[in-house]
């Protein structure tokens, strides 16, 4: 298995950290080839602009999409996303690693997404969610964040962080193709013990040994709607 991990945390020495080099470990204590992209340390490039682009369509007007879809039959998109594009068509498994920033991930992380699911590659036309690019690999969320995990549910006063990263989980990995497991999120991480954080640490671990019975969330089917995607059929 070929497993790549895309790491989006500023302190090396944070509980984020310890989560991705758990994961690394894991793998490849089972034998599969681990990358990591650790965009901090990277020092990636989230800003999605015309320099993403060392020929044009069009160089008078920027229509981003329009303009991967040309760089990546030209060989034309700048190196780093090349380079990110490769590792991912390399993958079976790709493993989000990040903290909860007002509600989202954050902006590196973002702009990544932005910068590297390029148009026409990962989706594009009727090529989207079980018919996407990215059909065959699987997604991993997880996520921490300093709120209790209560606040987080029916009682509580934020909304279940599944409907939280509904843009990432349904409307990014599952648009473009990718099976997208059960996310793992970490509650009230600043405020915890060494003991609880290692009972956490323990459960990732348990996740990922069992990663093959891990639940997928539901995506849709294209072939339930209509030819406009408008119109649910059956």
């Amino acid at each position: 298995m070929n497993v790549l991990i895309v790491h989006a945390h500023p302190e090396p020495a944070s509980f984020t950290s310890a989560l991705s080099q758990v994961a690394a470990e894991h793998f490849r204590s089972l034998g599969a080839s681990v990358e990591i992209s650790d965009l901090y340390a990277m020092g990636f490039d989230p800003v999605a602009s015309a320099r993403d682009f060392s020929e044009r369509a069009d160089a008078n007007y920027l229509v981003y999409a329009l303009e991967q879809r040309h760089a990546a039959k030209n060989g034309a998109l700048h190196p780093d996303i090349q380079a990110e594009i490769d590792k991912i068509t390399r993958c079976d498994l790709l493993v989000l690693s990040f903290p909860v920033y007002w509600y989202a991930m954050p902006a590196i992380l973002k702009g990544w997404i932005d910068r590297v699911f390029i148009s026409g590659l990962f989706y594009g036309g009727r090529r989207i969610f079980d018919q996407g690019g990215m059909r065959g690999k699987r997604a991993l969320v997880c996520a921490t964040l300093g709120g209790r995990e209560r606040m987080f549910s029916a009682e509580g006063i934020h909304d279940d962080l599944r409907d939280v990263f509904r843009p990432l989980l349904k409307g990014t990995l599952g648009y473009t193709g990718f099976d997208v497991l059960e996310p793992f999120f970490a509650y009230h991480v600043p405020y915890l013990d060494d003991a609880v954080r290692g009972a956490i640490l323990a459960q990732w671990r348990q996740l990922l040994a069992d990663i093959e019975a891990q639940p997928l969330l539901e995506m849709p089917l294209t072939g339930d709607y209509d030819s406009h995607f408008e119109t649910r059929i059956r």
